[in-house]
């Protein structure tokens, strides 16, 4: 099968000017969420002025954040319906923060909002939100659920049938409103993986919905609302001033009704079909946990307990991680993930196409950080030629799933590819000198990153097995290549902003346009980042790092071929 043609830029430039009146939701690092209302003359400084009246501190040291960009001035390409960040200034951050929760007492600033909203469109989800609010005006509230780590809630019809599941953001593990003891960040700094940021997850339950295509791994509909009850929780309520609904930033998924979780079941019944296409999918998003209780097992009617089961993933809040993280996929461990795709999955596969799910994550999610954008390009590409080449599920989870040797964590093999491609990239210099730009230009911009990665490693980690397989024929190095030289012209004519560093510590320009901002992640965190490479430096490290997936495959072949099969638990199950 030749490689993957790729057509459309990677990076395309989705900013769409308009003078019409649009709302977006403000959130503060604390978790409220206030509903502003945008003229076409509006700027940054006209929205910190609402929020000045809104929240009653000044808002002269804070920072507007829409994904990656401070807003400065411009914010006609501010998507309609887009969360933004109200977060502290490092250069003007006193000894004390304020409580940025609503004191309104001006009721010309009062947020007008109705109980729920929809911020990003989801197919399935516009007649499920009606239902919802139709209950909750009817005097059904939402049912906090007592499992996990962070704050979750039921949401019922007006039969009282649980319907949907929210998960507001300020009450994520650590977030400032969690209700579960894990609290001490605010919103925008890392989080239970240091690569994904507290307030960030709901963004990632979205994303992997939109990138399920045709239902395919069956994501449940998911959408991001803005939703206010008074049972979510509110660690700071008591310094509210006035008796105000406070709106929160959520996820919102249909609930499924399912029989028990895939830990609480035996591998037997499940098809192979089922844990391919949820492997794929966990694949392309860099699933870091992808655990046995996130599968729901909805059992065949009148068939009792001998037929096979219909999986349902759910919880994808931790993929998309900013840098290739450690994956954890617990399929690599079942029989299922060593048969062959079979060829409507190749198809599948080989119709994906990375440059086309970027753009689609910008445009419905332009909160999405660029760095996560290049996790999901890096990790299609290596998919898309990893089942190209022959390899199946297992042995694409191996490559891309770190080892332990003693204490030490080693690079997976996908990150080793990505290093050797890094240095390559680095001794060609084929990008011009004059992209960089000088401390003169930039100031840091600082979100605690490093006094907090280091006290949270990865929480979950899946051991390999390695498997006796026949040697696959291997792919034509023109075939291959050819792939490469279509992606790379694609590149060239992007215009996006490109990321900038100023001595490994990530900046964002303080002129008058928006410009990028990342955060620098501790050396323990990852092994390698994304967000320190220009426009032009991915260019060229797509080309070497797809040059060397060839040759990566042929050694891990090799190798597995060296192996004596394991005995496997289930391996007596015939498919």
């Amino acid at each position: 099968m030749a490689a993957a043609s790729y057509k459309i830029p990677i990076c395309k430039d989705n900013h769409v000017h308009t003078t019409r009146k649009r709302r977006i939701y403000v959130q503060t690092e604390t978790g409220c969420a206030l509903g502003i209302e945008l003229d076409g003359s509006d700027d940054a400084h006209t929205v910190k002025k609402q929020l000045q009246a809104a929240l009653n501190v000044s808002t002269d040291e804070w920072l507007l954040v829409y994904g990656d960009k401070i807003l400065n001035n411009d914010l006609s390409f501010v998507k309609n319906g887009s969360p933004v960040l109200l977060t502290r200034n490092f250069l003007h951050r006193s000894s004390s923060t304020p409580c940025l929760s609503p004191v309104i007492n001006d009721t010309s600033y009062r947020d007008h909002s109705e109980p729920v909203e929809i911020l990003v469109p989801s197919v399935g989800t516009t007649k499920l939100v009606h239902n919802i609010v139709k209950a909750i005006e009817n005097g059904i509230e939402p049912v906090p659920i007592s499992s996990g780590l962070g704050g979750a809630y039921y949401l019922r019809n007006c039969d009282g049938d649980n319907v949907a599941i929210v998960k507001p953001t300020d009450e994520e593990p650590f977030a400032p409103n969690n209700p579960k003891g894990f609290v001490g960040k605010v919103l925008g700094q890392p989080g239970l993986k240091p690569s994904v940021r507290v307030g960030e997850t709901g963004f990632r339950e979205v994303a992997a919905f939109i990138l399920d295509h045709d239902r395919s791994a069956k994501v449940p509909p998911t959408t991001l609302v803005k939703i206010s009850r008074s049972v979510f929780n509110i660690n700071d309520r008591k310094n509210l001033e006035n008796t105000m609904q406070v709106f929160k930033i959520a996820s919102l998924q249909q609930y499924i009704t399912h029989d028990v979780v895939a830990s609480d079941y035996g591998t037997s019944n499940f098809p192979v079909s089922a844990v391919h296409r949820i492997g794929i999918l966990d694949v392309r998003i860099l699933n870091t946990d992808r655990h046995a209780g996130n599968i729901l097992i909805r059992k065949p009617k009148n068939l009792g307990n001998f037929g096979q089961v219909e999986l349902v993933p759910i919880d994808h809040g931790l993929c998309l991680p900013e840098s290739l993280d450690d994956p954890y996929f617990e399929w690599i461990h079942w029989p299922q993930a060593s048969v062959p795709f079979s060829d409507d999955e190749l198809d599948y596969i080989s119709n994906l196409d990375p440059v086309h799910d970027s753009d689609l994550l910008r445009t419905e999610l332009p909160m999405i950080r660029e760095a996560c954008v290049r996790v999901l390009v890096v990790c299609t590409i290596f998919l898309k030629e990893a089942a190209s080449f022959g390899l199946c599920l297992t042995e694409i989870g191996e490559m891309m799933t770190r080892e332990f040797r003693g204490n030490d964590e080693e690079p997976s093999e996908l990150e080793s590819i990505y290093i050797q491609a890094k240095k390559l990239s680095a001794e060609s210099e084929t990008w011009s000198p004059g992209s960089r730009t000088t401390n003169k230009e930039m100031f840091q911009f600082d979100i605690e990153c490093e006094e907090d990665s280091s006290n949270y490693g990865n929480m979950l980690s899946g051991s390999v097995e390695s498997f006796e397989t026949e040697q696959e024929d291997y792919i034509k190095p023109t075939e291959r290549n050819s792939g490469v030289l279509k992606l790379s012209t694609s590149l060239k004519a992007c215009t996006i902003e490109e990321l900038k560093t100023v001595n490994g510590s990530y900046t964002a320009s303080t002129s008058s346009e928006n410009r990028s901002v990342n955060e620098q992640f501790a050396t323990s965190a990852s092994f390698v980042t994304f967000s320190d490479m220009s426009q032009e430096e991915w260019v060229v490290f797509l080309e070497h790092f797809e040059g060397l997936l060839h040759s990566a495959f042929v050694n891990c072949k090799s190798r597995n071929l060296r192996l004596r099969q394991k005995q496997r638990l289930g391996t007596s199950c015939q498919f």
